[in-house]
């Protein structure tokens, strides 16, 4: 896989955030295991997990209006050095000896704020990096890299580096970040929001029934969904083009080409202004906006369901007492059938949507999703459990993508860093609950209880979002009709 057919600054684009995603891997299962040779005390051990995720939850939206500030690609690789400093400075303290649990856990702590403000930038540039028609097929690229790095390489790596050479646990990963934030060199250009609306006009987001809020405006970023071809809100122009005023072939109005390359030096202002009133102007948006409120309550309904679900499946999954008996080598083979199909699933879902359409084919994968969960409780077996979790990572990693490209569609952007980091926190911000409701739920009624809850909740989201777009069900979510729903209040 590369960027192969979607222009040098997406090949660039792309392998920085393989190199990025290696070393996340790395990093993701190398400092527990670190941490468990320094303490055996599972509250110590669990603040590693803590501290690589706690900067989401405080700073996710900070860092989506710095990115509607700022130049996008430099945010990625000042976010790129900092984690490579940080973490070689802990690869020599522990080829020292010095290296203690708690100046690991400010190294993690450290790679995890640079981590958010990094991510979220990612998502706002990749629309920057090609044309609209194309963002289910990039996001999709760059899933299957992420899945690649994140969980078939980075673990195994990992594991090896803690057994022959503890302080390449951070080495190794402060020379993939450093290398991947110098790949960002290669995009040349300005990756700067701006505001191409007049001052003193209708503020981003607010339209009339003829409008868009993409109109005038490069195409969207973020990790999510997509659309076909036809239906892109964004200018069918080719990588290099300058701004240009197309339409789609739906007719809605066409964003710039990927001249967006040149975003800062087109007329316009960027978003400016006390940063609290760029987040509200961000949640606004969010919340006004029909598409992506109802995309993001559900997306936190089923997240916070399948924390639930997976908090406790290890203990119905695994052990001589469980229902299904899965030695922990067998948990991890699940962990890469799981992997598997998400890479298969991040490279399909253009296709299966320009099959059945995007949002039959994103709800079709929610559903799909919601209802395999049912099959480790009705037939608790291994050989069912594996091609079940091959087809939970092909239906996960399509519907992200296929939310991803719609939310890129959708967002002016100006937006698209804030809102975007809005509609995470939002979808993501009931994970750390899930996790411990299903703790608590299972502790007093049992494990069935909690696995059977949890597709309850799945199911019900999936039913509030076919009810709340019923509408949308056989038109694009970002077709010319689509782009105005949003309300007048902004």
């Amino acid at each position: 896989m590369s960027g192969h057919g979607l222009g040098r600054p997406f090949a660039f684009l792309w392998s920085s955030t393989a190199l990025s995603n290696l070393a996340d891997g790395v990093l993701k299962v190398g400092a527990p295991l670190l941490a468990v040779s320094m303490t055996r005390s599972p509250t110590l051990v669990s603040l590693v997990g803590a501290a690589a995720t706690l900067p989401w939850l405080l700073l996710a939206l900070p860092a989506g209006a710095v990115a509607d500030r700022a130049d996008r690609r430099r945010i990625m690789a000042g976010a790129g050095a900092v984690r490579a400093v940080a973490l070689a400075v802990a690869a020599l303290l522990a080829a020292s000896g010095t290296l203690d649990l708690w100046v690991l856990l400010a190294a993690v702590l450290a790679a995890g704020v640079a981590e958010v403000f990094a991510d979220t930038s990612a998502q706002a540039v990749l629309p920057m990096t090609v044309p609209a028609s194309q963002l289910t097929r990039a996001n999709g690229r760059v899933s299957s890299a992420q899945q690649i790095g994140n969980e078939f390489a980075g673990a195994p790596v990992a594991g090896l580096l803690v057994g022959l050479l503890p302080a390449a646990v951070f080495g190794a990963p402060a020379l993939l970040y450093a290398a991947a934030a110098a790949l960002l060199l290669g995009m040349r250009g300005t990756y700067r929001a701006t505001r191409n609306t007049p001052p003193g006009s209708a503020p981003a987001g607010s339209t009339t029934p003829d409008s868009s809020p993409a109109a005038n405006t490069t195409p969207h970023d973020s990790p999510a969904g997509g659309t076909t071809p036809d239906s892109s809100p964004a200018a069918n122009t080719t990588p290099g083009s300058g701004p240009a005023r197309n339409t789609t072939p739906d007719g809605s109005p066409a964003a710039s080409g990927p001249g967006r390359r040149t975003l800062g030096r087109a007329s316009g202002r960027a978003p400016s202004g006390p940063l609290l009133r760029e987040i509200g102007e961000a949640l606004r948006f969010l919340l006004a906006h029909r598409v992506l409120r109802s995309l993001a309550i559900t997306a936190g309904l089923l997240n916070l369901a399948n924390s639930a679900y997976f908090a406790v499946f290890v203990l119905w999954a695994v052990g001589d007492g469980s229902a299904i008996g899965l030695p922990p080598e067998g948990y991890g083979l699940m962990m890469t059938a799981f992997a598997a199909g998400a890479v298969l699933g991040s490279l399909l879902a253009e296709r299966i949507a320009g099959i059945f359409g995007e949002f039959r084919a994103l709800t079709s994968c929610w559903l799909a999703s919601s209802l395999l969960l049912l099959v480790p409780v009705v037939a608790p077996s291994p050989w069912a459990l594996y091609p079940t979790a091959v087809l939970w990572g092909v239906c996960g990693a399509a519907a992200n993508v296929l939310v991803i490209s719609t939310r890129q569609r959708l967002i002016p952007p100006e937006l698209l860093g804030r809102v975007n980091s809005a509609y995470r926190l939002v979808g993501m911000g009931g994970m750390p609950l899930g996790a411990a409701l299903g703790g608590v739920v299972a502790e007093f009624a049992g494990l069935p209880a909690v696995l059977l809850g949890s597709i309850g909740v799945c199911l019900l989201g999936v039913g509030l979002v076919r009810h709340a777009l019923a509408d949308r069900i056989s038109r694009p979510l970002t077709s010319s009709a689509a782009l105005p729903d949003i309300t007048r209040s902004l």
